[in-house]
């Protein structure tokens, strides 16, 4: 070194603003062996520097730590480039606390002098993520059992319809018949939603499009399709989306109703993403909606006025296609709403 001095040398003049900076902040050698730590650093462990130089400060590390620490910086050191790592460091007190270490290469031109690096507590945060976890479980938990206990209702309510179907006069039959059928759509509803990955915010279109290969499968298999259109989506509220599920399940069910078994019956869904929202729906039995089936009521335009006031939906239209159902969907909560790409 022939006695030359490096920039990065630890002299009093930077010791003394070290000491002063509310960080924690620690400085290695080319070799990576620590040579200093500050004032801050030394108050949080109770120790000296002396002790902290000569004992390795690295024994105050959390056991579960120790090695990835190891094993990060060694791989830092390797490449002399910047690392960052979260661990836990014992207190003065005895208590581990969390911090966020961040480690930058000094140099000197070509020459390497080591990492000077700094640290904060972040304890409270990694506290508050765990928290946010362990809530997170708890919800998921607590909505799979409501969940499971709302389709076995379900299904008991589908059982009685049925039951009193049977033992109603023939003339009421169908109208029992199709309350049955509704039970069931609310059942395959919830089931959706259930099975959505992340129930606060809803994949509109994906959504949608599970949940028709659903209704096309739960009466007359094969005679009934319903196609999901639209090259964009939108995240919506889950009050949103069990509102869409019902009123897309009732024009099913009135293609349905309003048509002989032999007929096929198709259903058009598009969704224009643009803000606010909005939905085309248009059944191809509409003309024929109006006749129905003897003894079945035709309710659907009041369901539907129904489900869309529940979650501020405007809905206009009767589902035909000269005169197609629009839905517009309430304002996107800023949370919910896509970033920029």
């Amino acid at each position: 070194m022939g006695g030359a001095t490096s920039p990065f040398d630890l002299g009093d003049g930077f010791r003394r603003f070290a000491d002063h900076v509310p960080l924690m902040i620690w400085r290695t050698d080319h070799t990576g062996r620590t040579v200093y730590h500050n004032e801050s650093w030394l108050r949080f462990t109770g120790r000296t520097l002396d002790a902290e130089l000569t004992e390795d400060w690295r024994r105050s590390l959390h056991p579960d730590d120790f090695e990835r620490h190891a094993r990060i910086v060694a791989e830092a050191f390797a490449v002399q480039e910047a690392f960052t790592i979260e661990y836990r460091l014992r207190r003065h007190d005895g208590a581990y606390r969390w911090l966020l270490d961040t480690g930058r290469p000094l140099r000197d031109g070509d020459a390497f002098h080591g990492y000077l690096g700094s640290c904060f507590d972040i304890t409270d945060r990694k506290n508050a993520e765990e928290e946010s976890a362990r809530a997170l479980i708890e919800k998921e938990t607590l909505l799979a059992e409501i969940y499971h206990r709302v389709r076995n209702n379900l299904q008991v309510m589908v059982s009685l319809i049925g039951l009193y179907g049977r033992a109603a006069p023939e003339s009421c039959r169908g109208s029992f018949d199709a309350l049955g059928q509704r039970v069931r759509a609310i059942a395959l509803v919830q089931q959706h939603l259930h099975e959505a990955p992340h129930i606060a915010s809803i994949d509109l279109q994906d959504y949608l499009r599970r949940l028709a290969a659903g209704l096309g499968n739960l009466r007359r298999p094969g005679r009934i399709g319903v196609v999901v259109e639209g090259g964009h989506t939108s995240l919506v509220e889950p009050r949103t989306a069990n509102a869409l599920g019902m009123i897309v399940a009732e024009v099913v069910a009135e293609c349905l109703d309003a048509t002989a078994e032999t007929v096929s019956c198709s259903i058009a869904i598009r969704i224009d993403a643009t803000a606010p929202v909005r939905l085309s729906i248009v059944s191809g039995s509409g003309e024929a909606a109006a006749e129905g089936k003897p003894g079945v009521p035709m309710l659907g335009p009041r369901l539907i006025a129904a489900y869309a006031a529940q979650a501020e939906i405007t809905a206009s239209g009767t589902a035909t296609s000269a005169d197609p159902l629009r839905l517009t969907l309430p304002e996107v909560r800023p949370d919910l709403r896509p970033s920029a790409p």
